[in-house]
């Protein structure tokens, strides 16, 4: 495993543009923590947002985690451009010829799919344990361990997500093609959304097939953490509206993404056996 990191360490560092979109990730991960200095103090008007709660112990881990999948699509493109230079550059057949495996050379790059996920869960941990130590007006060990479930979430998203343009990148071997599919796919999945609400029989739930796309499952993951914050339900009430949106973490979509992740690993696995490189 460690020789198999190493070979995708070595292509990343060499790559420039790869190293500059990993920067700019991290760079826009860490700017969250502005948002704690967001103030507007228009004469009697003083409004704080780190005041409102959203950096308050357990709803921090919640809201960060949702915000930070925002900026995920920075590491897709260095993942898709990394497997699309593979061929461009013939690397993949030099690593054939030196003795990896197909199954081997699919490994190195599931390696690097789950440590950018397990690197940008680490950091958005830190990020958020910082700023809530900080702003949280709660700090019992008791409260800060609660709702960690949604940094699983947030991994398993990021792994799941990034196994996609894995598969894209090795089926279409072009990244700009394999990212304007990502795009297209996307739309696929909303037309097909509202094809099921207007046209599937009564017996036939829309909203249970959507549930089970690649795409809107991992965004499942992740419900909305804003509903959550007591300024918005104050809001929403004082128009006559209810806010009950479940935002829990739900185990179905859990293991909807972690099934979408084994296709996306043998549909992957299967293009590379077929392939003559």
């Amino acid at each position: 495993m460690k020789r198999l990191f190493l070979i995708e360490y070595e292509k990343l560092r060499a790559n420039r543009s790869s190293r500059i979109l990993i920067g700019a990730y991290f760079l826009l991960l860490t700017s969250i923590a502005l948002i704690a200095a967001i103030k507007f103090d228009i004469g009697p008007i003083k409004f704080h947002l780190a005041e409102q709660g959203i950096f308050n112990f357990p709803y921090i881990w919640h809201f960060n985690a949702f915000i930070g999948a925002f900026f995920k699509i920075f590491l897709a493109v260095v993942i898709v451009s990394m497997t699309a230079n593979e061929y461009s550059n013939k690397t993949i057949k030099q690593n054939l010829i030196d003795g990896l495996s197909k199954r081997e050379f699919l490994h190195s790059k599931w390696i690097m799919v789950i440590f950018f996920a397990g690197i940008s869960t680490l950091f958005i941990f830190v990020v958020s344990l910082i700023l809530g130590l900080i702003y949280s007006n709660y700090n019992e060990i008791s409260i800060i361990v609660q709702d960690l479930e949604y940094l699983l979430a947030y991994f398993i998203k990021l792994v799941a997500f990034f196994a996609f343009c894995l598969f894209l990148g090795t089926a279409i071997k072009r990244s700009a093609f394999a990212l304007g599919f990502l795009g297209i796919w996307q739309m696929f999945e909303g037309i097909c959304y509202g094809l099921l609400s207007w046209k599937s029989p009564q017996w036939l739930e829309a909203e249970a097939i959507y549930r089970l796309f690649p795409l809107n499952a991992m965004s499942n993951l992740l419900a909305e953490p804003f509903s959550r914050l007591s300024a918005v339900r104050n809001l929403a009430e004082q128009v006559g509206e209810q806010m009950n949106n479940n935002t829990q973490v739900q185990f179905l979509d859990i293991l909807i993404v972690l099934v979408w992740c084994s296709i996306f690993y043998l549909l992957t696995y299967r293009l590379l056996k077929r392939r003559d490189l």
